[in-house]
């Protein structure tokens, strides 16, 4: 049997003390987003746990994506549905004839020319 390398030895001791550190960010970068989808989906959060399970990601996902979500459509809230409807005439308001159609159209004028400013005082 060989000796062990102390350099070896090292790395490998920093190697077993950053991975259960990188697991826990990997981890909490992928269970938050999926707690809040959950949560908002009318699941529970507890569902997103599914998420660390091997193909238990999958069944979140396609229980996520062909189920109903239990929240209240937005036009059941009082919102207008997207997108709003004007019944033809866009934007609403506007007078039947406008603009009107049988008027000559006016040249473009020139701007009007602006008064000379005064230059900024030198220091």
């Amino acid at each position: 049997m060989y000796p062990a390398d102390p350099n070896s030895v090292r790395a490998i001791h920093a190697f077993l003390f950053l991975l259960p550190i990188v697991i826990v960010v990997v981890a909490t970068i992928v269970l938050v987003p999926t707690w809040r989808i959950c949560k908002k989906a009318g699941f529970t959060p507890w569902l997103s746990l599914l998420i660390f399970v091997p193909l238990g990601n999958l069944i979140l996902l396609y229980v996520l994506a062909f189920s109903d979500w239990r929240v209240i459509p937005i036009e059941q809230l009082g919102w207008p549905a997207y997108p709003p409807q004007y019944g033809g005439q866009y934007p609403p308001g506007y007078p039947q004839g406008y603009p009107p159609q049988n008027q000559p159209q006016n040249p473009p004028q020139n701007p009007p020319s602006m008064p000379p400013q005064n230059p900024p005082p030198q220091v």
